[in-house]
């Protein structure tokens, strides 16, 4: 079975996170993009709506978003076609206001690193080879 994910991500601020993600090299589907949401396209199949806090609240009726700045809500782990592209991510993330999060986590076979956003979702792109 196979189908589409669509990840929804509560931000405070829809602009700075569009700004964010498109430092990172990242495209937003304007089907899916108004003053409320925008939809961060990762491939064909994956995406992540980040979705003002006022909207992601109208989805959950008396519950509270989660405070990144003291938990972590999900760690969301981001394939790469190399090391170089993993570095590449991390460092533009930085470079347009996140964080990083962890070291450098270096298996031979697998290397990733960490990072958060703006709103402080941990992404962790990740490179592994093919064969492990």
């Amino acid at each position: 079975m196979s189908g589409q994910i669509f990840v929804n991500l509560a931000v405070k601020n829809l602009n700075v996170s569009k700004k964010f993600f498109s430092a990172l090299g990242y495209s937003f589907d304007p089907k899916f993009t108004d003053e409320n949401a925008a939809c961060l396209v990762f491939s064909g199949n994956i995406y992540a709506m980040l979705l003002t806090e006022k909207f992601f609240k109208s989805f959950n009726p008396g519950r509270e978003i989660c405070d990144t700045s003291r938990f972590t809500e999900v760690m969301l782990a981001l394939s790469c076609g190399s090391r170089e592209q993993v570095d590449d991510i991390a460092e533009k993330a930085v470079k347009a206001g996140g964080k990083l999060f962890r070291e450098k986590q270096d298996l031979g076979f697998m290397y990733g690193r960490s990072f958060t956003d703006p709103d402080g979702h941990v992404w962790e792109p990740f490179y592994m080879e093919s064969d492990a």
